[in-house]
């Protein structure tokens, strides 16, 4: 890494529709550098990384490239001048071949030149191998899994002769492993004299990839620091502004009466069965477990969208069958889903719209829409939840994440609702929104609403949950007291090999070894890389075994 800046944006403004995205923003990129690029959701980093790319113009301020200004800058140019973004979500066409994904955009297109099928098949092998990836050029793009997708961008890009690439949240949806796989390539690249801005809400693994980080707030530029020299709780005040006193505002409610009781609840297509579980008003149960545990249909079949065929459901005591999700809404029941683009809010829909859409009995009066009302509550829960828009009439698509949660949640708040199923309610947003949603969540349990939280970050789960109910298999197979919880006990219940722990010989203690051995990489690939915990969820598994075998109802069985 040389200190001569690559790039080197100055003063940036830039403006939405009566929303100041940045304001005075600077930034700098020196050759061979990772430069971590962190904020809260709506800081402005989207605006300063579109920018940057040509995408939209600035208002005022100065980009410069080696020291020239660039001026009129587009999408067009910015490639020309080798920057070029890797986002999340990657951008190829998943019809086309590998090889015909990367050549777009590298050959010049021509009516008359024939395509040298074995030259572009060539030369995507070359590239492809210059970042590690063992991917056959002919394959079809729509076949390969997202990390392979990532490494056929960063190849597109390095063929395009790349000099600035940026990450826009490259693991967020990435195993552990594939995002080693991935660092190592970001490694590799930054020995070439490469570039990289990264972007993430991963504040964890900075120390691992980034040599160092801006933090922007409010659109303004904070700090820039060498990352050997600031902790993560330093980035979170410099990200928020201000202290905050928890992550997880937790506080003791005062119990009131059950308002979901399952009973053996089931639904044979979903795998769900013999579900039992319990929540009173004022109480948060987590929902804990491995990705195909059950967690989510279990929430589905609770709302009515798949309903069950098993076993029986009680609101307040009472027998009830919920067979769909406008059943369940009049029984005050509500439910925001996991993936909130998709099934949460209607992206091309106004705030208004979506803030309302779940109660439009209530702003209609035969069939003609009160639209002066859903103003006005749109407005209200709007300024409750602090959502960050400059009107209630912006499409939700221009919000940020955080921002989009909110409007999901305004949605269910309306109904008054007596039951709350989240499902990774703050999965994706920023350190500050995702405080600010615990902080809902605990005042909504202190006006006395049962919620039942699903979430696959375990500090989520102890923080926020009075229970903790783990899934394995389709069932609840442990709930546990917010006292007696922690990580190792959630994670070992999860995996549903309790039986497989008895004894402590030396032989058996090795047959522990390697049946934990292939579900070590399953539990990494939700998260956990912590080696030392993964050891510890043998031991206490083993501790809890032990436990059962030598207690007196062990003895008598």
């Amino acid at each position: 890494m040389t200190n001569a800046a690559l790039l080197r944006a100055t003063d940036i403004d830039k403006s939405y529709a009566g929303v100041h995205a940045l304001k005075g923003a600077s930034f700098e990129l020196r050759a061979g550098e990772v430069h971590a690029l962190i904020g809260e959701n709506g800081a402005g980093k989207s605006t300063l990384i579109k920018i940057i790319t040509g995408a939209v113009a600035a208002d005022d301020g100065e980009i410069q490239l080696n020291g020239n200004a660039i001026t009129h800058n587009s999408p067009r140019l910015a490639k020309q001048l080798g920057i070029a973004a890797i986002y999340q979500q990657p951008a190829l066409f998943p019809e086309l071949s590998v090889a015909e994904n990367i050549a777009i955009g590298l050959e010049e297109p021509s009516l008359w030149k024939r395509v040298d099928w074995r030259a572009r098949s060539g030369r995507a092998s070359d590239l492809l191998a210059r970042v590690g990836a063992r991917i056959d050029p002919d394959r079809d793009a729509g076949d390969l899994t997202m990390p392979q997708q990532q490494l056929v961008e960063i190849a597109r890009a390095l063929g395009a002769n790349a000099k600035i690439l940026i990450f826009d949240e490259p693991t967020a949806s990435l195993s552990e492993e594939d995002a080693q796989n991935l660092f190592k390539v970001i490694r590799e690249l930054r020995t070439h004299g490469v570039g990289m801005i990264y972007i993430s809400h991963r504040l964890e693994e900075l120390p691992e990839i980034a040599d160092r980080v801006t933090v922007l707030r409010d659109g303004r530029t904070i700090e820039t620091c060498l990352m050997s020299e600031v902790n993560r709780d330093q980035l979170i005040h410099l990200m928020v502004g201000s202290e905050l006193a928890t992550v997880f505002p937790k506080k003791t409610v005062t119990l009131g009466e059950v308002i979901l009781d399952l009973r053996q609840l089931g639904r044979s297509e979903s795998g769900i069965h013999d579900v039992n579980l319990s929540v009173r008003a004022g109480e948060i149960v987590g929902v804990a477990g491995l990705v195909g545990g059950g967690r989510t249909e279990l929430a589905r079949t609770i709302f009515g969208l798949t309903p069950a065929d098993q076993g029986e459901m009680l609101l307040r005591g009472k027998p009830i069958k919920i067979e769909s999700a406008a059943q369940a809404i009049e029984c005050g029941i509500a439910y925001v889903p996991e993936d909130r683009r998709r099934h949460g809010v209607i992206l091309d829909l106004p705030i208004s719209a979506n803030i309302t859409l779940a109660s439009l009995d209530r702003f209609s009066r035969l069939g003609a829409m009160d639209f002066r009302r859903e103003k006005e509550i749109a407005a209200d829960y709007t300024r409750r939840l602090s959502i960050k828009t400059p009107a209630i009439f912006a499409p939700v698509a221009t919000l940020s994440g955080g921002n989009q949660q909110k409007v999901a949640l305004s949605r269910w708040l309306i109904t008054k609702p007596s039951l709350l199923i989240l499902d990774e309610p703050t999965q994706g947003i920023d350190v500050g929104a995702k405080s600010e949603i615990h902080a809902l969540m605990t005042e909504l349990a202190g006006q006395g609403v049962a919620t039942l939280m699903i979430s696959s970050e375990l500090p989520e789960i102890l923080g926020m949950s009075d229970r903790i109910a783990v899934m394995y298999g389709g069932t609840i197979v442990a709930t546990l007291d917010r006292a007696e919880a922690t990580q190792q006990r959630i994670l070992a219940l999860a995996l549903g090999h309790l039986e497989a722990a008895e004894g402590s010989t030396p032989e058996e203690s090795q047959s522990l070894r390697d049946l934990f051995a292939p579900v070590r990489e399953e539990i990494k690939a939700s998260g956990t890389t912590d080696e030392e915990l993964l050891d510890q969820i043998e031991a206490a598994v083993k501790e809890v075994r032990e436990r059962d075998r030598t207690s007196p109802q062990s003895r008598e069985r």
